[in-house]
């Protein structure tokens, strides 16, 4: 392993400043690395050219004395951001020849900030799925392995190649995108930090839609510190975004680290589910013990309809994945197949441009939302979303934040849940209720299994509150002291 690729963002940034090392010389590396790197499948399309120049651009503004706060970092993107001029699929056939003529809001922040792009990652399609097998360019591989094990292990989805990426030291951190736990629930498998901030933090622009009220941008990073760093340049008010919240950005990295004597920290007993593994539920009682050893008060809260949490994700989810999807039909942009009229090209393009996972939840999304079942269904599931939020509102008059496992497991087989999907649909059942919610929610790797994979923690904090959870997770994260690294064997 190459030392520049080792390093944290921070240290890198540190090291960078301190001339040990250029932007080039540390991109270069991860260029490699990247190459090395091609059996996880992790990136759908590399960049080395550009990430090149962008290295030296930012090396000539450093020597001026112009740098900015990301300036000269290799990052990853995932394929669901638009990048100007160069290919963007969301993972999907329906998309594979589109080249945006623009810049998503996101990333022209982080390229404002002097970041540089080493490619593309790959996710789910659409951003459609739990475990990143249902990309149409193949599915990640999880850099973890079982002790003593050879199987291959999804990395989480769908923003599995963000988290691979970034777990094995193919770039500084990486951007992901949450919908119900797509960033939270690769990070808690492969050892790595993801946030999914306050819904309207990150603005949407830009980023191929999945489910437009449920959508929010965040980074997959190495340390509670670097994805404060990253969500800083992330975030900001966006007039092209009519969800964008015009609110300031705090300087994130300056929680990470702060005292978190006399908060109080929630644990819904509703998260205590059935059959959940006797080492998720031990995980959960140490962070409980760090955060009680770290001066924090320890209660008990309800969150009453936490149990409809997931039935309401998956009928609101899908019903605006119909509509978003609705867009893809051969007549301007992507694949496009040829039929005798109108009708059969629509048809045709998106029977063979869409997976079955996407079709699955098109499906879905327009029963619930056609004559008849409309109120039955999709208006149900919007009185029960609302009901959820009040949940949390009672909670946080008890509370500061929530402390809850990230996910039901450690990391499982490829192909081990690929044909249930209501196996897959089950490892978002700790996440879904802050997409929900609106809320933060940040992962950290605070433990190992008995397999030797490693195991998240969750903290759910206020709305716009991403302060108070940086610092919970800065505490558990120096408690924990998880310094675990997969094996290399790629």
């Amino acid at each position: 392993m190459n030392a520049l690729t080792s390093l944290t963002l921070k240290a890198a940034l540190d090291g960078l400043e301190a001339g040990d090392f250029t932007s080039v010389e540390l991109t270069r590396a991860h260029i490699e690395a990247v190459e090395a790197a091609r059996p996880l499948n992790a990136f759908l399309l590399e960049t080395p050219d550009q990430a090149l120049a962008m290295a030296a651009a930012s090396d000539a503004r450093r020597a001026l004395g112009a740098a900015g706060p990301l300036d000269g970092a290799p990052l990853g993107i995932k394929d669901l951001f638009c990048t100007h001029g160069v290919r963007t699929t969301a993972a999907s056939k329906i998309l594979e020849p589109f080249v945006p003529q623009y810049e998503s809001t996101v990333t022209s922040q982080l390229w404002r900030d002097g970041a540089v792009m080493l490619g593309k990652l790959n996710l789910d399609e659409f951003a459609m799925g739990s475990s990143n097998e249902t990309s149409a360019y193949g599915p990640v591989i999880n850099p973890w392995r079982k002790g003593g094990s050879n199987q291959a292990l999804t990395p989480g989805g769908s923003s599995g190649g963000s988290a691979t990426a970034v777990a094995a030291d193919l770039c500084l951190g990486a951007t992901a995108t949450d919908t119900g736990g797509s960033i939270r629930q690769p990070a808690a498998f492969t050892g790595t930090v993801g946030i999914k901030p306050t819904y309207g933090r990150c603005s949407r622009w830009g980023v191929v839609a999945f489910a437009s009220s449920l959508d929010q941008a965040g980074p997959i990073a190495k340390t509670v510190e670097d994805a404060a760093l990253l969500l800083t340049s992330m975030c900001g008010h966006d007039p092209k975004d009519s969800t964008s919240l015009d609110v300031p950005v705090p300087d994130f990295a300056a929680f990470v680290g702060k005292s978190v004597k006399g908060l109080r920290i929630g644990i819904p007993k509703e998260y205590r589910v059935d059959n959940m593994p006797a080492e998720i539920e031990k995980l959960w009682a140490d962070g409980i013990a760090w955060l009680k050893e770290a001066g924090c008060e320890i209660v008990e809260v309800s969150l009453p309809h936490t149990k409809y949490a997931l039935p309401a994700y998956y009928i609101v989810a899908p019903a605006e994945a119909s509509s978003n999807l609705a867009r893809y039909d051969g007549m301007r942009y992507g694949l496009r197949a040829e039929g005798a009229n109108l009708t059969e090209v629509y048809e045709n393009t998106r029977a063979a441009g869409f997976g079955d996972e996407v079709k699955r939840r098109i499906l879905i999304g327009t029963y619930v939302l056609s004559a008849g079942y409309y109120d039955a269904y999709y208006l149900k599931a919007l009185k029960v979303r609302r009901r959820i939020a009040e949940d949390f509102d009672r909670a946080w008059e008890k509370c500061d934040a929530l402390l809850t496992p990230t996910a039901p497991s450690a990391a499982f087989g490829l192909g081990e849940n690929s044909n249930d999907p209501i196996a897959m649909y089950l490892n978002d059942v700790f996440t879904v209720t802050t997409n929900l919610a609106g809320l933060p929610g940040l992962s950290l790797p605070a433990g190992l299994d008995a397999n030797g994979l490693p195991l998240g923690l969750q903290i759910i904090g206020k709305p716009l509150d991403e302060g108070t959870v940086f610092s919970v997770a800065g505490a558990l994260e120096k408690a924990a002291g998880f310094k675990a690294k997969a094996t290399k064997w790629w």
